[in-house]
């Protein structure tokens, strides 16, 4: 991919599902250009945070096999409602992700739920309903997480994951950095592209495509 990429804030809400409450993460622009860069048809895609679907709709829609995991019940059968029958979600955890979904996947392509260092008890791993978020614990289960990744990758594979660098009250939290550090115990970093908002979403100070890769082929 490009080192950088230009996106357009209006396209959140024009693609926003009618049942959504909030904005989806990335646009469907982005997926499509995962996709060409990545994977071919008929390849085998997973979101292990599919929240309203995007990257299972898109992926679909361009021939590829999709397969998502998502926590909340509602916003699973939100996607499954957005389907055409190619697509899978699985209802579930994705710090279980190696009990929910069977490998190999070509592509995981990915944007987690986001936390900040200061001012967040949400557990986002918890769908932020409970109040035990600690960003210490957030990245070592997100590196978990990706591990399990790891394994269902076929060799050679990719995972791109969306992720952001928060502003908090003049305090920046380096997400983007520390959860490249955290996978890149699992996983090969191989590029990053910085996503180029016309307008820069709120509390966001600089937003990524992180590009890792299974080396042992």
């Amino acid at each position: 991919m490009k080192p950088w990429l230009q996106l357009k804030i209006a396209d959140l809400a024009d693609q926003r599902p009618a049942e959504a409450d909030n904005d989806v993460h990335f646009t469907e622009s982005l997926v499509a250009m995962v996709l060409d860069e990545y994977t071919a048809p008929a390849d085998v895609v997973l979101d292990p945070f599919a929240g309203y679907g995007t990257t299972l709709v898109v992926a679909e829609r361009m021939g590829r096999a999709a397969v998502g995991v998502e926590l909340l019940p509602a916003h699973a059968d939100i996607i499954r409602s957005r389907l055409t029958g190619h697509g899978q979600v699985v209802t579930g955890d994705a710090r279980s992700l190696t009990s929910l979904v069977r490998g190999p996947v070509d592509l995981c392509l990915t944007s987690p739920p986001y936390m900040t260092v200061i001012n967040h008890p949400e557990n986002p791993l918890n769908a932020y309903q409970t109040l035990d978020g600690d960003y210490g614990r957030y990245l070592v289960e997100i590196g978990d997480i990706f591990r399990q990744v790891a394994q269902l990758l076929r060799p050679g594979g990719h995972a791109v994951i969306n992720v952001a660098n928060l502003a908090e009250q003049g305090t920046i939290t380096p997400l983007a950095w520390d959860i490249a550090r955290t996978v890149s115990r699992h996983l090969t970093l191989r590029h990053e592209s910085f996503l180029c908002w016309d307008q820069q979403p709120p509390g966001i100070s600089g937003d990524y495509c992180l590009v890792f890769q299974r080396m042992d082929v």
